[in-house]
């Protein structure tokens, strides 16, 4: 034991000896601690830009109005089937003529009525589904960690530095 301590030099020989070797095999192959760090730091920046992105949409009047319009279609046909019991006891004999005029519709129309009716509903609610789950998630996100990584890009804070 003695003539490997006197070979190498001792315990900070060692110590010098396993750095070396370590920065050896990162230049070989990379440090994946690192690498994982380096990406969770990129994907939390992404987030919190998101984050910011979504914070406040500022809806204007006319996104206002939109959003209106596109809750009337729902209440209407509702109150629309309601109406038509209420006619079909007020007029009998009005409501049977309409009925027979319905029945004249050729039915490639009510296919393409029913889809037109199914996907407005179905895209409505994918759409508020998304936002919901969206708009939730990158608020946690950006709430729970919003500085937790220090910046290390020594490339961007020169470039900012010099930026002003």
């Amino acid at each position: 034991m003695g003539l490997i301590a006197r070979l190498i030099g001792g315990p900070a020989a060692v110590t010098a000896l396993g750095s070396a070797a370590r920065g050896m095999a990162e230049v070989l192959t990379p440090n994946a601690t690192r690498a994982m760090a380096l990406s969770a730091e990129a994907q939390m920046a992404a987030l919190r830009q998101l984050g910011a992105e979504y914070a406040d949409p500022g809806f204007g009047w006319f996104d206002r109005f939109v959003n209106g319009l596109n809750r009337l279609p729902r209440p209407m046909l509702a109150f629309g089937t309601l109406g038509l019991f209420v006619y079909a006891m007020a007029d009998p004999t009005g409501f049977a003529r309409r009925m027979v005029g319905l029945n004249h519709v050729p039915e490639p129309l009510w296919w393409l009525l029913g889809a037109v009716v199914g996907f407005y509903f179905g895209a409505r609610e994918a759409f508020h589904y998304r936002q919901r789950s969206t708009v939730a998630a990158v608020a946690g996100m950006a709430a729970t960690a919003p500085d937790a990584m220090p910046e290390t890009n020594p490339a961007l804070a020169d470039w900012r530095s010099v930026r002003g």
